[in-house]
């Protein structure tokens, strides 16, 4: 979602931080509240990224996810140089997709996309409206 492994793993650290100074006990739903704060860290740092993002004279996009090796899709009868550009086509293009959305729209999609998460608890972490988040 941030384009970067290094910034993925700052905000961790910082939602860590936040979860150990968390009164817990008052906590009714640890992972909604996990996933607001991370959210919530995620969005801050984008737009916070977009305006160096702008001054920047190249081209830009999230580095790639380190995988495990395997073909895209799991890519069954591809051999290693069909899957190794597909696999290449199919992060471009990914890369490109969550570059041209906003940072809410990049959150509801990874949220929705990667964790399953239903659109009305999407609009309630990122608090959008259920027909925004479906958009």
């Amino acid at each position: 979602m941030l384009g970067s492994a290094e910034e993925a793993e700052d905000t961790v650290q910082d939602a860590y931080l936040r979860w150990s100074g968390a009164d817990r006990a008052a906590l009714v739903q640890p992972a909604a509240w996990l996933t607001r704060v991370v959210t919530n860290l995620c969005l801050n740092r984008l737009t916070s990224a977009r305006a160096t993002r702008e001054r920047y004279t190249g081209t830009w996009l999230p580095e790639p996810v380190l995988t495990d090796g395997r073909g895209p899709l799991g890519a069954p009868g591809a051999g290693p140089l069909e899957s190794a550009e597909r696999h290449d086509d199919v992060s471009t293009a990914m890369l490109l997709l969550l570059e041209r959305l906003t940072p809410a729209e990049r959150a509801v999609y990874v949220l929705r996309e990667a964790f399953g998460y239903p659109y009305r608890e999407l609009a309630g972490v990122l608090d959008l409206g259920e027909a925004n988040c479906r958009q």
